[in-house]
């Protein structure tokens, strides 16, 4: 089984100014870590993108916000539900995709719903702690990705720091 690392939103309008998220150099180091991991480990990849967006795919907000740079799979999605996972649940296991090890932006909504998802549709999922991050809203940034952590890891989810994540 291929482990797949599922980037959600790493987009430069969330990791740069003029209005990044909170700590937003250390979620980009983290995540930059996490793709080198996975690119050097062999892993499959996915982001989701919004099918909704009609600007070009080189506008400044569309490009990854990292310096990692390559070619993962796109996965077009409307809904925080990932369209990758209920789309094509036994294609993916059947294709020989296992564990998801998700990271990426809006841990509130858009990095909860597809760990969650991936479980209910027996995939494992792993979170990387380091590797998410949402802006201040009710809670502040941080209080809420604690929120997260502790949500995902009562459901199930594992969560793992980006040193630890291992892609062989």
């Amino acid at each position: 089984m291929v482990l797949v690392l599922l980037l959600i939103y790493v987009q430069n309008n969330m990791l740069l100014p003029p209005a990044p998220v909170p700590d937003a150099d250390r979620v980009a180091a983290a995540i930059s870590h996490v793709l080198e991991r996975a690119r050097a480990g062999g892993a499959g990849g996915a982001h989701p993108e919004q099918q909704h967006r009609r600007r070009p795919r080189r506008t400044r907000n569309l490009r990854l916000g990292t310096s990692a740079r390559g070619p993962p799979r796109r996965a077009r999605s409307r809904q925080t539900d990932t369209r990758l996972l209920r789309r094509h649940p036994a294609g993916l296991r059947a294709a020989g995709v296992g564990p998801l090890v998700v990271a990426g932006m809006q841990s509130d909504f858009c990095v909860r719903a597809p760990a969650l998802a991936a479980l209910k549709r027996g995939h494992k999922s792993t979170l990387v702690q380091d590797a998410h991050a949402t802006y201040d809203d009710e809670f502040s940034a941080a209080e809420e990705s604690a929120r997260v952590d502790e949500e995902l890891s009562a459901a199930g989810v594992k969560l793992i720091g980006s040193e630890e994540v291992v892609f062989a």
